[in-house]
Parts: structure tokens; sequence; C-alpha cells
């Protein structure tokens, strides 16, 4: 077919492709003077019936792509028919698609692969945004300039919010890339293509593709079969990125990442840790002076000291047996009895071995698959912190925490999980009492601080733990209730005048005055009036005065949230609207007995020690100089 001279206004210089409906022409604009390119349906070579239907789809994608203006998807400029025809008039990118690299067995490194995925999220997710999900990512629709930066293209069977070009039924995309609902004929949406950019990113990583075969194969193993740690293929792979790719590749919507930027950023931490795998093993001596996870003994002494205990701590329990189990990592040649003992828990192996990894040289790690193992174990042997995944079989972690807040309540408890479940993160509070909460992928650094805190409370715990202390005749410090209507301070006036002074402030306003006046052990806040104002105040409230107890009343369902008060807070417990009163009563009491161990041990409120707030100043500043100056009701306790 001879070359066209022009298509509309647009001069056409060359073909840069050929597919079965038509052609992809090099063209240049003479009004604006720049290259474009144009893509054709041949209207002549389709039957009347698969004309009409491919014709749907161009325009769908001129108008798909046409209300998405962003740097990592091809620009469409134009759209046009006439009796030979239609074209869409796109941006010319200079380069090749991301298969045509794959098929010419180009190596991408690890910190490469990174910037693929993460452009390419960065474009879905405003696609995303602008509801536009793609339903067809491949790397055959990725085009990758010559100076690397990735364009999303070919938005031809995209789902527009108010689209109708496609029915729930419909089975349509590249099989190789496809998610379960779309092999079902169910509901697609972004997290559709999540999966999609899932498979790329484990072809990249290994070379190919997780399932392969025929159609028919294909669709068994989607459907069924969960493919291999991508780290099994290639052992450069960290842990966290096993677990981000395997994420992205759930068959349940609902267990993938629920965002483009959340894939992202758990995926680049992936990649960061890869590439650590990768650097040579530092030098034992440059080690032991950059670790930020050894405890100073002297210091530790100092603190013993202060809090009037004993120099020499005795042990914890009998030593476990080499034979015991879950089974310790190789311990050095030095005396691991003396170390703080660690327990990590999860039903990952690959989880396991890197979290060893980066603890072992400072602490005596042990490691269970299931939370009954550990249970046992801690039972007969004890330990300083637990560390539990949350989401395993038989047992999940809130359950474990629980439980072992019963048989070791001594132990600092910490929540390791991938998922933002919001009932398993308040149930983590109100049952199992976690120091902190730690996100998977995790930041090696950040564990290593958050660890290392737990264990120096810990240490000191194991010296001055004392059992809760049942409230007995009327208790000096009161609860405070602020709440805009009175409600929930009538219900907790009633049920514990007789133990302890009940207050009512309507506002932080009135709050702060009752706490110049008044020593309070309880504060139970409904936040909904003035919720940034109140998470600010009690996170600055709680690095100041730690022994004063929370007990949140909210209607959120952000977990994201929760989180950020349990590892800013310390909140004591959550409760969502309407109250339970039954629950509130039963954690009020908690809260008060609490408190009176704290009047007992005062080193026990180490236990509430909090990270450091992430606040805006223009908030903080405030409610900090309100904070100090309140006195503290607890004798000085060693920070």
């Amino acid at each position: 077919m001879p070359l066209p001279e022009y298509i509309g206004k647009y001069r056409v210089e060359g073909v840069l492709g050929q597919g079965g409906m038509g052609t992809v022409y090099r063209a240049f604009d003479p009004a604006i003077h720049r290259q474009v390119a144009i893509k054709t349906v041949n209207k002549g070579t389709l039957d009347p019936i698969n004309l009409q239907y491919a014709l749907m789809r161009f325009r769908h994608e001129a108008q798909a792509v046409g209300r998405l203006t962003h740097p990592r998807i091809a620009a469409i400029y134009d759209y046009g028919e006439d009796p030979d025809i239609a074209y869409i008039v796109m941006e010319l990118v200079n380069g090749k698609s991301l298969f045509q690299h794959m098929q010419e067995q180009a190596h991408f490194a690890l910190k490469e692969i990174g910037e693929v995925i993460r452009q390419l999220l960065d474009g879905l997710g405003y696609a995303h945004d602008q509801g536009v999900v793609h339903r067809d990512i491949k790397p055959s629709n990725l085009l990758v300039n010559a100076d690397g930066r990735i364009k999303i293209s070919d938005f031809g069977i995209a789902r527009l919010d108010s689209s109708t070009l496609t029915q729930v039924g419909e089975i349509m995309g590249s099989p190789g890339y496809m998610a379960p609902e779309q092999f079902l004929g169910t509901e697609i949406d972004a997290c559709s293509d999540i999966y999609s950019v899932g498979i790329i990113a484990y072809e990249l990583l290994v070379g190919k593709r997780p399932f392969s075969g025929s159609n028919p194969e294909i669709m068994r193993a989607v459907l069924n079969d969960r493919p291999a740690n991508p780290s099994m293929i290639n052992p450069q792979i960290s842990a966290q990125l096993d677990w981000a790719v395997h994420k992205s590749l759930a068959k349940e919507k609902s267990e993938r990442f629920q965002s483009a930027s959340e894939f992202s950023e758990a995926f680049l931490k992936g990649i960061e840790g890869s590439i650590r795998n990768t650097m040579p093993e530092p030098e034992p001596a440059a080690l032991s002076e950059v670790t930020t996870q050894r405890i100073d003994t002297n210091l530790l002494q100092a603190a013993r000291l202060l809090a009037g205990l004993p120099l020499e701590a005795p042990p914890l329990r009998p030593v476990p047996p080499p034979d015991a189990t879950p089974q310790p990592t190789p311990a050095p040649t030095e005396d691991t009895s003396k170390k703080p003992r660690i327990v990590f828990i999860d039903d990952e192996e690959r989880i396991l071995t890197a979290l060893k990894s980066v603890f072992r040289a400072n602490y005596h790690v042990f490691t269970a698959t299931d939370g009954a193992q550990a249970l046992d174990f801690i039972k007969k042997f004890g330990v300083h912190v637990v560390v539990s995944d949350q989401r395993m079989p038989g047992m999940t972690g809130v359950q474990v925490l629980r439980q072992l807040k019963e048989v070791a309540p001594n132990t600092v408890r910490i929540l390791l999980t991938g998922y933002s479940d919001l009932a398993s993160i308040v149930g983590s509070i109100n049952e199992g009492e976690v120091f902190r909460f730690v996100s998977k992928p995790w930041n090696n650094q950040e564990i290593q601080k958050i660890v290392g805190d737990a264990v120096a409370i810990a240490m000191e715990l194991q010296e001055a733990a004392a059992a809760p202390v049942a409230t007995t005749g009327k208790m000096s410090a009161g609860t405070m209730v602020i709440d805009p209507k009175d409600d929930i301070f009538r219900s907790v006036h009633h049920l514990f005048a007789a133990t302890c002074p009940v207050l009512h402030a309507g506002d932080l306003d009135e709050a702060f005055k009752i706490l110049a006046d008044q020593e309070i052990a309880l504060i139970v806040a409904d936040i909904e009036s003035a919720r940034d104002e109140a998470i600010a105040t009690f996170k600055l409230l709680k690095q100041d005065h730690p022994e004063i107890l929370a007990i949140v009343l909210t209607e959120a369902s952000d977990s994201e949230l929760v989180i950020e008060l349990i590892n800013q807070a310390q909140i004591f417990r959550f409760l969502n609207k309407p109250v339970n009163m039954k629950l509130l009563t039963q954690h009020v009491q908690s809260a008060l007995e609490r408190y009176q161990s704290f009047k007992q041990s005062p080193q026990l409120v180490q236990q509430h020690k909090v990270a450091t707030a992430s606040i805006t100043e223009t908030l903080a500043d405030g409610i900090r100089s309100r904070i100090g100056a309140l006195k503290s009701w607890l004798r000085p306790v060693i920070r």
C-alpha cells in the first residue's frame, strides 16, 4: 500500500509499525511544528461487524486518554475519520516498547527495574484518580523513550468510570497479564491494573512470567496457583520484594495493594533491600562501630541504680538448649545467654531469614512459623521482645499477642504486617497491647530503632514489673471525659464515681484547665469534633506525660490514622462509635488498674514511650506551651 502524503492536516513521513487493523505512521504537524505518531484503522480491511467494534474501541481510546495529562502517559492530540480510515494523532515516543527490549534480552538492573515500575505506577495512579482503568497493561503497551522514560499507551479497552463500552461478563485483555477477575468476567477496577503490573515486575525480576502455557493453562494457574517466590529464581531478591510482588498478585482484589502509590512504595523498599543484599558484607569491626541496636550495658546499669534496682539482673529464664524450638540463628562465639532475646513469628521463611540477618549480630534471635509454637517456647524460656506477623494460618497475630499478654505480660510486643486491616489493628491494641505497629515491607533502620527501644524497655520491665493492681478504695487520680455532649461522661460518672473523680470537659480548652489542677490517670475522648487538634494533643501529651492513659472514641475507619496513634501516642484503647458501654467499662477499669501499677512502679511507664510525633509546627507550638505548663503527678521516671 503506497504511503499517503497527508492524513488530515498531518504530513506523513514514514511508517512506525503495522498491525492487523491498520498502520502507525510518523507524521508532522505543520500548524505547531512538531512530530507526531498517527495510529490508524483501515476501514476497508475489516468486515462490517468487526469494523464497528474496532471503531468503537478506537473512539473510546481517544476519549479515555484525551482526559489524561501526565508525563507517563502518551498524550493524544486529535481524532479524525474519513471514508477510508479512522485515526488518532498522539505523542511521538522516540524509543522502543518494553516488549521489544525484553525480546532483545536486555538486562535490567534492580535499580532500573525499580524505576520502570515506579514510573508505570505513577502514570497508572494518575489515570485511576481520573476514573480510567487501563485493563490491558503489558510490555508491548509500555513505550520506553531513548532517555529511559516510560509512556503508557493503547487505552483501547480502558474502562472509564462512565463507560458502557464493556460490561461485566465480557472477557478482555492479554491472558499472560490478566488478573483473575478478568478471566472470570467480574468487575474490573484499579486493582486489576495493579495485578498486571505485578506480572511485569515478576517478569523483569526473574526473566519470565509467573504463569505460562496455552491460554487455558494460564487461566487455570492464575485462578488456582501461587507463583514461586522470585527469590527462588533470582537470589538477589529480598524478602521484602518477594512480599511486595506476591501481594500485587493476590487472587482476591481486597488482598492486593489498594492503590498504585501503595504498591510503588512497597516495591521500591523491596528493591532497596535487594540492592543491599548484593553489597559486600562489611568488616565485623565496622559493623560494631555503626550499629544502633546494641544496648550500652553501662547506661543500663546506671538506670538500674537511679531506679534503686539491683546492678546485676538475674537470667530471664533458663537459657534454651540448642534443640529448643523455635530454632535460634546460629550463635556467635560470645555468650549469647546475656543477650536480649527476641522471637519473630511469621509463616514466611523468607521473612524470618531477612529479619534474622538484620538482628542476629546483637540479639539472641528465635523464629517461629506459627503462633502456637512461639507461645509454647515463650512460656518455657521467656523472651524480651516478640515481633509477630498478623495473617498466619491457625492463629492470627492478634490472637498470639492476646495470649502472650496473659502468659508473659512483661514482654514488649510489636505487630509486623503488610495488611491495613482496621479490625486487626484495633484488636492488637485492645487485646494485645502492642508497643508499635511496623508495616511490611519494613525499613531496616526504622525497625532496628523500634526493636532497640523495645528491648531497652523490656530489660527494665524485667526488674521493675509488678502484677496489675486491683483498684481498691477511692483513687485520687481522676478520669477526664472529653465529650462535646455529656452522654459518655454521664455513663462513666455513673459507673466509676465511687472509684475515682470523674470530670467532664466539653473541649480541649476545658481539658487543659482540668489537667492543670487535677491529677488525671485516664482521658476518655471523643475526637470527632476537633480531630486534628485532638490527635496532635495526644501525641505531644504522651511525650511529656506517658503515665496518662487514653481511650479514644471515634467514627474513623482510617487504618493509617489508627497506626499513627498507636506509634506516636500509645493510645491505650480504641472504641468505635456508637460506643459499646460494656467494652468501655472494661477498658476504663483496665486503665485505672494500669495507672495504679505506675504509682507503685513508675519504671513501668517506659512501656508507653512513644515515637517522635509528626505534627505541623503551626499546630504544635500552641499545644506544646500548654503541656509545658502542666506538672507531673507521678514521681520521676527513668526516661
